[in-house]
């Protein structure tokens, strides 16, 4: 099947990529958030039923996440903000939770349920945004096995929700008093184990489904796919360098609010 890569749909994936890979760069999120309310309606708007629309907007989300990490991870690293000991501490979990997350649940629950559930979620990382509550001084990240329990929990929910677990990592690593840039770096770095077990798992599960439009396999739309990939690479290393020079309590307050609007459209799509 040819791809469908009319100038308006190549105009607003690129558009996307650019925001989303600016954003995970600057705040070490996915892109997820942003991404997955626009793929849906850019899917829907192309005929692709609402229910699938979703779970196609969610593991494109998340595989465009294996890219968009790795470029936003080096420009980190670089700047001395990633935590490799957590990053191994976390990710065996993230590899267990997102496999059967990709693998098995994700594909036994209904799209409407995915998108009242990403609204919930993405209402719930809003509201962490915005009340930006202080850790105790004395508190620490757990030990092995508790971080292993961690990394479970984050990389299941994010394959739900096609995010890339920053929503839960970065607000996790604040409350056991690892400092912003750090939990923030090291966020991007788990972006990749997280992505990496939930896009095998989707690939497993929409191996045998029809394509819904061109170019689909499965739940992966690949033209999609393709274009924010390189639009994310190429803006997440500006962001990851402006997180370095600003005040990002204030960006992630803005980037809060629009989070709510966005939470807002999907749980209109859980309902149509």
């Amino acid at each position: 099947m040819p791809f469908d890569l009319s100038p308006a749909l190549v105009a607003e994936l690129l558009l996307l990529g650019t925001v989303t890979g600016f954003l995970a760069g600057l705040l070490g999120v996915g892109g997820g958030m942003m991404m997955v309310p626009f793929l849906t309606l850019i899917l829907s708007n192309r005929g692709v039923a609402s229910g699938m629309a979703v779970k196609m907007a969610i593991a494109t989300s998340m595989a465009t996440i294996l890219f968009t990490s790795l470029s936003s991870v080096r420009a980190h690293h670089r700047l001395g903000a990633v935590r490799w000991d957590l990053l191994r501490g976390l990710a065996p979990g993230i590899v267990l939770g997102g496999l059967a997350a990709g693998a098995g649940i994700f594909a036994l629950v209904k799209g409407q349920g995915l998108a009242l559930f990403f609204a919930v979620f993405i209402g719930y990382s809003a509201l962490q945004m915005l009340l930006d509550k202080k850790p105790k001084p004395g508190r620490q990240m757990p030990g092995p096995l508790g971080q292993t329990a961690v990394g479970s929990g984050i990389g299941l929910l994010s394959g739900l929700v096609g995010a890339g677990g920053a929503f839960m990592s970065v607000p996790f690593m604040t409350w056991c008093n690892v400092p912003i840039r750090q939990a923030v770096g090291t966020s991007a770095a788990l972006g990749f184990p997280i992505a990496l077990a939930n896009t095998a798992g989707y690939a497993v599960a929409g191996a045998s489904l029809p394509p819904a439009l061109p170019g689909a396999f499965g739940y992966l739309y690949l033209p999609a796919l393709a274009i924010i990939a390189v639009a994310s690479v190429t803006l997440a290393p500006v962001g990851a360098r402006t997180a370095h020079r600003t005040d990002v309590k204030k960006l992630k307050r803005l980037f809060a609010i629009l989070l709510f609007g966005l939470a807002a459209y999907m749980l209109y799509r859980a309902f149509v």
